[in-house]
């Protein structure tokens, strides 16, 4: 019986590739017009297979936006985007969103604060700036989700 499931899970997979594939994931990132990193991460972030749809908003309501979701001044950056029942706020890598969109926590998002040199969308050459990445509970809290050296 193992056996007849494994072969019938391998000829689905080889006659539907797409569904071997992980599905394009929809993203909406909030952003100023005029912020030429945030390009850059959105360009990352489509690269590693997220749909994403870009909503340039001014300064005021990016600001108003964080303040809604409960992030404090030291957990912003410069954009913020949406995936799935989450948020992800700066230049935080894909491969750090896909695994917390596959453990699912108990947590409300991801944040890269600052602008960290290295950091997708902040690549300048060489340099490279050691940087965490956040999970930011409930309550505005937070907690290292990922390292990055």
């Amino acid at each position: 019986m193992l056996r007849r499931t494994f072969l019938t899970t391998c000829l689905a997979l080889t006659a539907f590739p797409a569904a071997a594939a992980t599905p394009a994931t929809e993203m909406t990132v909030v952003k100023s017009p005029t912020c030429g990193c945030c390009s850059a991460w959105v360009d990352h972030m489509r690269a590693a297979g997220f749909n994403v749809t870009v909503q340039d908003v001014d300064q005021n309501k990016l600001y108003q936006l964080k303040d809604q979701l409960g992030l404090t001044q030291e957990q912003w950056a410069c954009h913020t985007a949406f995936v799935g029942l989450y948020f992800v706020e700066g230049h935080v890598p894909a491969s750090d969103v896909k695994r917390f969109l596959e453990e699912q926590p108990d947590m409300i998002g991801l944040a890269v604060p600052g602008m960290p040199a290295g950091s997708p969308g902040m690549e300048m050459g060489g340099r490279r700036q050691p940087y965490n990445t956040l999970a930011i509970r409930k309550d505005g809290t937070s907690a290292v989700f990922a390292r990055h050296r």
